[in-house]
């Protein structure tokens, strides 16, 4: 019975297996065996087993663009999600001119990113950019991207949290308005502070969200790549490239396709493990909330 049932279900699904299969499994395994071999235009691939990924952990153009990625991802990310945090308790406070103000909070991430990094980049131009004007006025540092990495990691960071703020704030915002009110008014009737009221309530209750929004966030973030690109192309001499930028040079700029391939699975890897993790908390939470 179960097997006539399938048999009549099967072609309903089968575009939608079929969809997947040629676009995500088939070309995962392609990358899977190119890992293991050397090829480039006009050469055979030739098998290498593990030698590209040998290869790739002892680069030490790999290892600043990890350190790089790591770096951007773990400072924008919090710093993003304790921005978005503190923005949607504000709106879900009352805030005036709440509908008008979601706009201008949600337009950036209607920007595309080449549009985005255009207006930065004339926005923090070393020489005449309005906010560098801005900031030599008041005798402030200003960010000399063009040449100072640390300056250029820093306006990446910058834009990546600008970008994708509202994403994190809407998830936020969202799961702060599903929280009854009658919890508030029990605590503050029993002499609960808002800041107390904000530790036994609000943030247990966001965890979930926050757990979310980090998860989605870290897998986004790590594949970081138009903001570093289009700002300074991974330079000046590669040291502000990340893992995607690496993985660009490696298969369009030396057509090394097997390390390139490489590399993807090795992205493909970590972003998996931070989202492993993330998973297994949020199975904890729910299961908790369970009992």
């Amino acid at each position: 019975m179960n097997l006539r049932k399938a048999a009549e279900v099967l072609p309903f699904i089968a575009p939608v297996q079929a969809l997947v299969l040629g676009v995500i499994v088939i070309p995962s395994a392609f990358v899977v065996w190119m890992s293991f071999h050397v090829s480039s235009f006009g050469q055979a691939p030739q098998f290498v087993g593990w030698a590209n990924y040998l290869k790739i952990l002892t680069d030490p153009a790999f290892l600043r663009s990890l350190g790089n990625t790591f770096l951007i991802v773990l400072t924008a990310v919090h710093v993003e999600l304790l921005v978005g945090l503190g923005m949607a308790l504000l709106f879900a406070s009352g805030l005036p001119w709440r509908r008008y103000l979601l706009v201008a909070v949600l337009a950036p991430y209607a920007v595309s990113e080449v549009t985005a990094v255009a207006m930065w980049r004339f926005l923090f131009d070393p020489d005449l950019g309005p906010v560098t004007m801005v900031l030599q006025s008041l005798n402030l540092p200003i960010l000399d991207w063009s040449f100072e990495p640390s300056h250029a990691l820093i306006m990446v960071g910058l834009l990546t949290v600008w970008l994708h703020l509202p994403f994190t704030f809407v998830i936020l915002y969202a799961a702060r308005l599903a929280i009854p009110k009658d919890l508030y008014e029990a605590a503050f009737i029993d002499g609960a502070t808002r800041l107390q009221a904000f530790a036994k309530i609000t943030l247990p209750l966001l965890g979930p969200a926050i757990v979310i929004a980090l998860l989605f966030r870290y897998i986004f973030a790590f594949r970081l790549f138009s903001e570093v690109w289009l700002l300074t192309g991974g330079g000046p001499a590669r040291s502000t490239e990340v893992v995607a930028v690496y993985l660009y040079e490696e298969a369009f700029r030396f057509n090394a396709f097997g390390t390139a391939a490489a590399t993807a699975w090795i992205m493909v890897l970590i972003s998996m493990l931070l989202a492993a993790g993330y998973v297994l908390i949020l199975r904890r939470e729910t299961a908790a909330d369970a009992y």
